[in-house]
C-alpha cells in the first residue's frame, strides 16, 4: 500500500509542477473535510481551481480521467463548498483534473464539473 501512496504523491508533485509552469499558484494541498478531499487548490489569476489528480497504471476501464465518477465529483463539490465556506473566497472557481495513464504522460482537463 505504501508503494501506491508513493506513486500517488509523485503524481501530485508532477501535477503541481505542470500547473505551476502554466502560471497557477499553489494555495493548499490535500485539503480534507468530512465529505471529501481535494488534492490541490490552486489560483489561476482571479480563479480558484480545485484539482483532482488521478493516476492509473494502464488505460483499462477508461483510464485516469474516466475514473472521476459521478460519486467522486460529488465528493469534490462537497469538499470545495467546505473550503469556500471556511476560506471566504469571493471569486470564481472551477474544477480541473490532471490524469496520468501508464507512461506518466499528463493530461490536464479544465472545468470538468459543472456546478
Amino acid at each position: 500500500m505504501a508503494r501506491a501512496q508513493d506513486r500517488g504523491r509523485q503524481a501530485e508533485e508532477h501535477a503541481t509542477a505542470l500547473l505551476q509552469r502554466s502560471g497557477l499558484v499553489t494555495v493548499a494541498r490535500n485539503y480534507r473535510c468530512r465529505g471529501g478531499e481535494i488534492d490541490l487548490v490552486m489560483r489561476d489569476d482571479d480563479c480558484l481551481v480545485f484539482v483532482e489528480v488521478r493516476l492509473r497504471s494502464h488505460a483499462a476501464f477508461g483510464g485516469a480521467l474516466a475514473s472521476v465518477t459521478a460519486t467522486k465529483q460529488a465528493r469534490l463539490v462537497t469538499a470545495a463548498r467546505h473550503y469556500l465556506a471556511s476560506s471566504g473566497w469571493p471569486g470564481p472557481c472551477r474544477f480541473d483534473v490532471v490524469g496520468f495513464d501508464g507512461h506518466g504522460r499528463a493530461e490536464w482537463v479544465r472545468n470538468v464539473i459543472e456546478t
